[in-house]
């Protein structure tokens, strides 16, 4: 059994930044457990350039970012703990930990969730036909070539074209697999126009949206798979050797669930506030954990943000309460979710004065409205677009000045 004054539970990018803030500014150890046998998390296995522009203000690679943010989390002071996995809850931040040491208990004055969040595979897509090898995540991909150096098929279909599947594209290119297709439901493809006007350049087939695949096909490898338009109906057969699925992600969120918190129906994450505490007290979560899914570097700044939070909460203790009261913020359709959910006296600003919402929709100078009340507290356009496949940010202004003890807040589209 061990005591420490911050349990971190993940550590990727997220997790590694807010041990990095905290060590150096407590009294006790700030603990990061990591069930890999690395930490970094997801960028481990992103051998290309694009991570860590916003919160290291540098343009570096997958590996290198990890690297960096391991390192500045050991010189912070920090303990990281790798193979490491919580696998329950033996009280209010009592967690039980199996690693190949063995298993004992840690109690922790804080506890920090930030597991984040994985791609649906195939299954849980319910995506019918045959069962061969060469279906794969973007993170099994990621990890068979950079990791282990292994040979992934010659002509590849994607399904999405969120951020995620122009890494993908990255990733087959690297292991000399052609991309011959990528499909995605959406009327346009999700990722930035920098980032798909780039990939393009690396493809050897088409994007085509508004399309779902129907079918794979192949008894040992697969063959081929059945692309269909969503809105004719006409259905097309791609001759392939690997179908790649990517994005469609849900937050690792079964910790959170076990241990009570609140969950989001929408994020399926944990309910918090603008401070990222959860419903119960001492415990907060960051980064991916909390919505599917935000950049590397946005969910490092999550961490970093609630630094200040658990500060205070191990200053003042039961002084500080968990995220239960206030104001629940809401997203009306076409917005799917919206972080955080709960407005609170004193949650202060969130991370980068921003909202996080989701799309459905493609708005090109979108204006949103917040109503608490019956009364419409304020109205703001962006100049950058809601986009379907990825987060949209709004002001936090649209909410600053609702009451914390009043109804919902609800955000809508103009």
């Amino acid at each position: 059994m061990s005591d420490v004054a911050v349990a971190i539970v993940g550590g990727g990018p997220s997790g590694l930044t807010a041990a990095a803030a905290l060590a150096p500014h407590i009294d006790g150890e700030v603990l990061v457990l990591e069930r890999e046998s690395h930490t970094g998390g997801i960028p481990r296995h992103s051998d290309h350039l694009g991570y860590g522009m916003r919160d290291l203000h540098r343009f570096i690679s997958g590996p290198s970012y990890a690297r960096r943010l391991t390192n500045s989390a050991i010189d912070a002071g920090a303990t990281l703990e790798t193979e490491a996995m919580v696998t329950g809850w033996a009280g209010d931040r009592v967690m039980q930990v199996t690693s190949p040491r063995g298993v004992r208990t840690v109690t922790a004055d804080a506890v920090v969730l930030a597991t984040g969040a994985r791609e649906r595979p195939r299954p849980a897509r319910l995506v019918p036909g045959d069962r061969p090898e060469g279906v794969y995540t973007t993170g099994q991909l990621q990890n068979l070539v950079h990791l282990h150096h292994t040979e992934v098929g010659r002509r590849a279909v994607i399904i999405g074209a969120e951020l995620v599947s122009w890494s993908a594209v990255l990733t087959l290119r690297e292991a000399g697999c052609a991309t011959v297709a990528m499909v995605s439901g959406y009327p346009r493809a999700e990722a930035y126009a920098a980032f798909r006007s780039a990939g393009r350049l690396l493809m050897d087939g088409p994007v085509m949206t508004g399309s779902r695949l129907v079918g794979i096909h192949g008894k040992h490898r697969v063959r081929s798979v059945t692309v269909e338009d969503i809105g004719s109906g006409a259905r097309r057969e791609i001759p392939c050797d690997t179908v790649v699925f990517t994005g469609d992600w849900i937050p690792d969120h079964e910790l959170a669930r076990t241990a009570g918190l609140q969950i989001d129906r929408a994020t399926r994450g944990p309910v918090v506030d603008a401070a990222l505490r959860t419903s119960r007290a001492g415990v907060f979560a960051v980064g991916n954990l909390l919505h599917p899914v935000d950049t590397a570097d946005g969910a490092a700044l999550d961490g970093r943000h609630a630094a200040s939070a658990v500060r205070a909460w191990l200053r003042r203790g039961d002084d500080l309460p968990a995220s239960t009261s206030g104001a629940p913020i809401r997203a009306e359709a076409p917005f799917r979710w919206v972080t955080p959910q709960l407005l609170s006296s004193d949650g202060g600003v969130p991370a980068r004065g921003d909202l996080l919402l989701w799309t459905d929709e493609y708005r090109r100078l979108p204006k949103l409205r917040a109503v608490q009340d019956g009364k419409v507290l304020a109205t703001k356009r962006t100049p950058w677009p809601a986009a379907p496949g990825r987060i949209f940010r709004a002001p936090w202004s649209l909410v600053a000045d609702a009451d914390p003890k009043g109804g919902a807040v609800t955000l809508t589209l103009a």
